[in-house]
């Protein structure tokens, strides 16, 4: 249904695993389309299947009728462009950590944690995508001297619709997915030429920082192209996020992110002070480890994931001692990018399939509870909690969450928040106003039972005294 306006606009979320594309009424919001296509696995990728997805997520028609659209894309991953803006070699994600040791070399080489959380807002792990640049120097330095540009997923996309419609002008960003990157400040607002003297000796040409709403450029047809922005800021978009909103998100990767009036500086490098989409600050931490470590634990058990709900609702809270300390692809939050999962505490008395199920639902909650306490402990305040990706359905997790976070969680009805939120500032770049009011409906609200708390406090005792003994990470 198209407005009083007679206008559409389109929202896409290229994330690692797919395009998502959703076309929006632009003053309600209401959905009237939606395509999608799958990316190729791997955490190294050419940007032409993001291409291809692309054009198989709008075929048969889908944009027709769409008057402006907007990116939202996965963050970090890099993109460099040779002096025709040919890509030089295949992106390397976020989740790629082959950089993890670069990570370490760049934060002595500028003076420490504490330095580069105060000048750049983030500490280097190998997520980011300036250390992804230090890998090409040390690994591949003739990519690197083949490389004139480097952009994020996001930016290429954006300059690659421009590109096709005879409207692209250069290159852009937007601060929320810059802010990422390890060499711009959220803080300062500017790129950090010398960040990028340190990492890789000489200095790229990098993307133009778009302001909130600013035009990224119009095709020959006449389609308006917004800034874009990172994912986890079009999902804050997406969702409508409000101070003393915080979000969960457990996807592929787990994230925990929350509006702020100002940068932050952590120097433990847990929380990155990024950006978001609107002109604030959405500091942010994130895991490697989420939905997966539920599937995985589905696979160990030789079970579907709607059985791995049943049997973990079928044991006690707890999981009777075992424990499931969640690091199945390594870890960006602790830095453990080489570790991997540990069972712990296995006897014969509690060697049951519930108890597993429960330990692996118990253990990615609370990996996910500690990156809320890291947000509260910057001066984030966290009044309720917002949960989405996709095992925020699974009847186990919202069994447990509100106790593990200690909050009032509301789980949204499910949807694309990532291509809704960039749809939502496709909307106010076509029609020069602040962000459309697009209402967000509620599935379930789940509230913190006050006499879980002492049972709850031993669980994530038991979980900080394994870090603490396998990995030396301090106890609170």
């Amino acid at each position: 249904m198209a407005t009083k306006h007679g206008q559409l606009v389109a929202g896409v979320d290229s994330s690692t695993q797919s395009c998502k594309v959703v076309v929006c009424d632009a003053e309600t919001g209401e959905v009237v389309r939606q395509g999608r296509a799958s990316h190729p696995d791997g955490t190294e990728v050419h940007p032409r299947e993001w291409w291809s997805a692309y054009e198989a997520a709008t075929a048969d028609g889908l944009l027709e009728g769409v008057a402006a659209i907007a990116v939202g894309g996965q963050q970090h991953g890099m993109v460099t462009l040779d002096e025709s803006d040919e890509v030089v070699r295949p992106a390397l994600l976020w989740n790629d950590t082959r950089s993890a040791q670069d990570a370490v070399d760049l934060i002595e080489e500028l003076g420490g944690r504490e330095r580069w959380a105060t000048e750049v807002g983030v500490v280097p792990v190998a997520s980011f995508t300036v250390t992804k640049l230090r890998w090409l120097r040390r690994r591949e330095p003739e990519s690197l001297e083949r490389s004139r540009t480097c952009v994020l997923p996001h930016d290429w996309l954006t300059g690659r619709i421009l590109e096709q419609g005879n409207g692209f002008d250069g290159w852009t960003t937007d601060r929320g997915d810059a802010s990422g990157t390890g060499y711009w400040s959220a803080g300062s607002g500017d790129y950090l030429p010398g960040i990028l003297d340190l990492a890789i000796g000489r200095r790229l040409e990098l993307p133009r920082v778009l302001g909130p709403t600013e035009v990224a450029g119009r095709t020959d047809s006449g389609l308006v192209v917004a800034p874009g922005t990172g994912d986890n800021m079009g999902a804050a978009l997406g969702l409508g996020l409000r101070p003393g909103d915080a979000v969960v998100s457990l996807g592929t990767s787990g994230t925990a992110f929350a509006r702020h009036d100002a940068a932050i500086a952590d120097a433990s490098g847990s929380v990155a002070s990024f950006a978001d989409a609107t002109g604030g600050f959405l500091p942010l931490l994130a895991t490697l480890n989420a939905a997966r470590v539920l599937t995985a634990g589905a696979s160990m058990l030789g079970i579907e994931l709607t059985d791995l709900d049943r049997l973990a609702l079928a044991a006690e809270p707890g999981a009777g001692g075992l424990s499931l300390l969640p690091y199945l692809d390594g870890e960006r939050t602790p830095n453990l990018p080489t570790a991997s999962g540990t069972l712990s505490g296995l006897t014969r008395t509690n060697a049951t399939p519930e108890n597993l199920a429960r330990a692996v639902v118990e253990g990615m909650l609370a990996n996910l509870a500690e990156a809320l306490d890291a947000l509260r402990g910057q001066g984030v305040r966290v009044e309720r909690v917002l949960l989405i990706g996709g095992a925020s359905a699974s009847a186990s997790v919202r069994s447990i969450v509100a106790d593990l976070f200690d909050a009032e969680v509301h789980v949204p009805v499910s949807g694309e928040y990532v291509a809704l939120g960039a749809a939502r500032q496709a909307a106010a770049t076509l029609l020069g106003t602040d962000l459309p009011a697009w209402d967000v409906a509620t599935d379930a609200v789940l509230a913190p039972d006050a006499e879980a708390r002492d049972r709850v406090g031993e669980l994530r005792g038991r979980y900080a005294d394994l870090r603490s003994r396998l990995h030396g990470i301090p106890t609170s």
